[in-house]
């Protein structure tokens, strides 16, 4: 929407706002504004000229000489347009003068004369596209007088950036009623001339009105709900009057005629589009109706359309003559010839004139507004208003009464507006006098309702104001965003805290994505061998039951990888597996399953990469035990973890002392992949709310010194490590702060025949004392009497 600011200054005598400011509180309103132009930007040096005298070159047929006023001596320039004429206004550019782009006016000889200076057109003003003939300036001006202030082009204009629902901001009224201080109440039309208000009475009825003999008839009640349709007689078509013109050239709309112009710039003025007929031409029959099989129109552009029955049409007694709320046609176009027209002022549905507009491939001003909703409540109005410019402009005379047809919109309701709901909303607590004082200015009028307000919508907010909710964004926007206090806190739509499990789920996410992983979504759908509970319309018969874990499903996904030439396969799924009951419903469960392969870090040319192994899959298991609070231990040979992972390699993950899941390799027959592949790891775990509720727990750094024991130890090979590790763990009590292995020996050196030689790291540390030798040695003889007692496990000397 180009918005003038010199027109919002007329509507609105009290605003004083600059431009940069006005666009400031639009972008504040919800309109942000994405230029701000200059209008008539480098045009200082133009001025106006009168042209004395105009002949024929005396060298060149298509050039003319001219004898021209600017306000001083009389000058000679030579013109290549052809429509100037003796007695004429036009702007010109004398020597010495800058046109937009840079262009520099010099003297001149062309074709042997003299030309000191240039008239311009419409086009080298950047005023329009009209690069046929030199413009011509219609009014009384003085020769030499600057050609902005002449003409009133001393303007700058707004590009506001208007959205879908705010048909309201489609004018000049609506945003002065925006930015005026006092609001709508301030907003005035100066009258056109003595005139004053057409007197015209409306001979109102539902479908076909008639008066003074225009009749109209509306025969599709959905498609226009209302028609006004003046005829005046008499009128003089000609071109507009320079402020008119002025005013639609700042908003980058081309003078076309005063009658065009006029309803142009209601349009623009109060966002109701209208449409003048040539009386004549048209007849005295107006019908709005759907278009037939077979009609076709030639519109305002030229063209020649099919029309077909989805489309509303204004016709006559037996054509159609315009595209409703879009466009009119060619044949009844007010030409220079018109002495009498008939003015249409309609309100159209909007869905049917989008579907008309797309229908014909067209867009214009008009269905712009139609097809977002015009204020039915301000048709009256602009007709009013278009009636006074043309007579203003054109002359003519108006008939006693004019006819106008349909029933108009339905009023839309009232809506109550609570102060505590808008508390509960905003986080800030509105008083019912403060909220009326937001609302009122933009024209809602309210009134008190047992403590609350009833607001009645005005008809230019009747299509996206509906609901309490609106109501409020209304009063925020009023408010303003900014003048909320920082410290405003979130509101949130219950006291339901964010679910525990599903904050687990984004930590684990966070943990497998930081650790090389893809997420993957698959179906709950398995085959018969993967699920217990039967599906009652299955999709497929090969996925006919819900799945009872999360791996086999992955590993189908890894199947599919090594299909396409995949190697190196890293994923995990968070999704939810199911398990019979002996009630209609089954059980429910939330797990985490990962399935990787191939190798640990891209190849490089430093060095060779080496595959996954089972200690990756051990110390990626740990990571995720540790952050859902659980216990990694062996699975030992009778109790694997999962029955897709291999004895040897599996791992528990316990909860509280309970099995939730395990992790290890993947068996070969698990699994279809090519002789190529590596190993393939899997883990699963059922996780919980608790797992999501468990602290982790935090220790201070120590401020004593820890004290470090290296024992070796002789081992029976038939017992593991880890057992090992979690009997020294347990005999040595609090003080033992971390052990590790270090070193693992086979060979002639270990005394005993079957055993393998273990080292650990352990070490020891107090948070309130430092620890002496005989502290350390007491708990070090505890640990290799009970390692002795459980695994015939021996100090090494």
């Amino acid at each position: 929407m180009n918005v003038s600011c010199a027109w919002l200054r007329a509507l609105a005598p009290d605003l004083v706002d600059t431009p940069a400011r006005m666009a400031e509180r639009l972008a504040s309103y919800g309109a942000a504004v994405d230029e701000i132009v200059e209008v008539g930007a480098g045009l200082g040096d133009i001025v106006i000229a009168r042209v004395l005298e105009s002949g024929r070159h005396p060298n060149a047929d298509r050039l003319s000489l001219c004898q021209v006023d600017a306000g001083g001596e009389t000058l000679q320039v030579v013109c290549g347009a052809r429509n100037v004429r003796a007695g004429a206004f036009y702007p010109f550019a004398p020597v010495g003068a800058a046109l937009p782009g840079g262009i520099a006016i010099r003297r001149a000889k062309i074709r042997g004369q003299d030309s000191q200076g240039m008239l311009c057109s419409a086009r080298e003003l950047g005023l329009g596209r009209d690069h046929e003939g030199i413009m011509e300036l219609h009014g009384t001006f003085e020769p030499g007088q600057n050609f902005l202030d002449a003409i009133g082009l001393r303007d700058v204009r707004l590009v506001v950036d208007v959205t879908p629902n705010r048909t309201d901001l489609l004018s000049h009224w609506g945003i002065a009623r925006e930015l005026a201080p006092q609001g709508e109440a301030s907003l005035t039309l100066a009258p056109f001339g003595a005139a004053g208000r057409p007197a015209v009475a409306f001979a109102r009825a539902d479908t076909e009105a008639e008066a003074e003999g225009i009749r109209v008839r509306i025969e599709d009640a959905v498609g226009c709900t209302r028609y006004y349709g003046v005829a005046v007689r008499g009128v003089r078509v000609a071109p507009s009057p320079e402020w008119l013109a002025a005013r639609l050239r700042a908003i980058g709309q081309r003078p076309i005629n005063n009658i065009v112009d006029a309803t142009n710039f209601v349009l623009h003025e109060l966002g109701q589009p209208l449409h003048a007929f040539d009386l004549d031409r048209l007849g005295n029959d107006v019908v709005v109706r759907r278009a037939r099989a077979g009609e076709r129109l030639v519109t305002l552009d030229g063209v020649e359309r099919r029309l077909d029955p989805a489309m509303l049409l204004i016709a006559d007694a037996t054509r159609p003559v315009a595209l409703a709320g879009v466009m009119g046609g060619l044949d009844t176009e007010v030409a220079g010839d018109t002495t009498n027209l008939l003015l249409e002022c309609a309100l159209f549905d909007t869905a049917l004139t989008r579907s008309t507009r797309k229908r014909a491939g067209l867009s214009t001003d008009a269905s712009q507004r139609f097809e977002r909703g015009v204020d039915p409540d301000g048709m009256e109005r602009a007709v009013l208003r278009a009636l006074a410019l043309i007579l203003a402009v054109a002359g003519g005379t108006l008939p006693a009464s004019a006819p106008a047809a349909g029933h108009g919109a339905a009023a839309p309701p009232s809506i109550t507006l609570r102060p505590a709901r808008v508390k509960q909303i905003l986080g800030q607590a509105f008083e019912p006098e403060v909220l009326a004082s937001l609302l009122g200015p933009i024209g809602f009028r309210t009134e008190r309702a047992n403590g609350a307000l009833l607001v009645r919508v005005p008809g230019h907010r009747r299509y996206d104001v509906a609901r309490e909710e609106d109501l409020v964004e209304e009063v925020a926007r009023r408010h303003g965003y900014d003048r909320f206090p920082d410290e405003i806190r979130p509101f949130r739509l219950s006291s339901v805290p964010a679910d525990a499990l599903a904050q687990l789920e984004n930590r684990l996410r966070t943990l497998l994505v930081g650790a090389g992983m893809l997420e993957a979504r698959s179906a709950a759908f398995a085959p018969e061998h993967e699920g217990d509970v039967a599906l009652l319309l299955p999709l497929s018969a090969a996925e006919s039951r819900l799945r009872r874990a999360l791996l086999p499903g992955l590993l189908r996904r890894v199947e599919a990888n090594f299909n396409r030439g995949q190697r190196d396969i890293r994923l995990f799924e968070i999704g939810t597996a199911f398990a019979r009951t002996d009630t209609p419903m089954p059980a429910e469960t939330t797990r985490l399953a990962i399935a990787f392969t191939g190798l640990s870090t891209p190849a490089h040319w430093s060095g060779s990469a080496r595959p996954f192994d089972r200690w990756d899959m051990k110390g990626l298991a740990g990571r995720v035990a540790v952050e859902l609070g659980l216990e990694l231990r062996p699975a030992g040979p009778t109790a694997p973890a999962t029955p897709e992972l291999v004895e040897r390699d599996a791992w528990t993950l316990l909860n509280a002392g309970k099995r939730a899941g395990g992790a290890g390799a993947v068996r070969p027959d698990a699994v279809d992949a090519p002789a190529w592949a590596y190993t393939v790891f899997g883990l699963e775990v059922v996780l919980d709310d608790a797992m999501a509720r468990a602290p982790h727990a935090y220790r201070a750094l120590a401020i004593f010194p820890a004290v470090e024991r290296d024992v070796a130890l002789v081992v029976p090979e038939a017992v593991p490590a880890a057992a090992v590790q979690a009997t020294i763990e347990a005999a040595a009590g609090p003080l033992l702060e971390h052990a590790e292995v270090f070193d693992v020996y086979t060979g002639e050196q270990v005394s005993r025949a079957g055993t393998r030689s273990i080292a650990f790291r352990l070490r020891f540390q107090a948070d309130d004392r430092t620890l002496v030798d005989e502290e350390v040695d007491a708990i070090l003889e505890r640990i290799l009497a009970r390692l002795r007692e459980e695994h015939d496990v021996e100090r090494r000397i």
